[in-house]
């Protein structure tokens, strides 16, 4: 099943399908290593539900909720 990054729930992990949109936020999520077939577990949401914190590649990130969705996932 696919989804986007920001449809996730706390403790919900996928893979990374691969990342949209044509803007230096995207160069920028690549650059943080959200790459095609990493895998992500959303680890927490802000009180006010935005940001979120999503462990990638062994650290965590925060995210905006507008750049987790230009994030294509595949759930488990």
């Amino acid at each position: 099943m696919s989804k986007v990054l920001s449809e996730f729930l706390p403790g919900e992990k996928g893979t990374v399908k691969k990342v949209t949109g044509n803007s230096m936020i995207k160069r920028r999520i690549i650059d943080m290593g959200v790459v095609a077939g990493a895998v992500i577990e959303v680890q927490k949401y802000a009180p006010l539900g935005d940001p979120m914190e999503v462990k990638v590649k062994g650290f965590n990130l925060s995210l905006r909720k507008k750049e987790a969705e230009m994030i294509e996932m595949e759930t488990a």
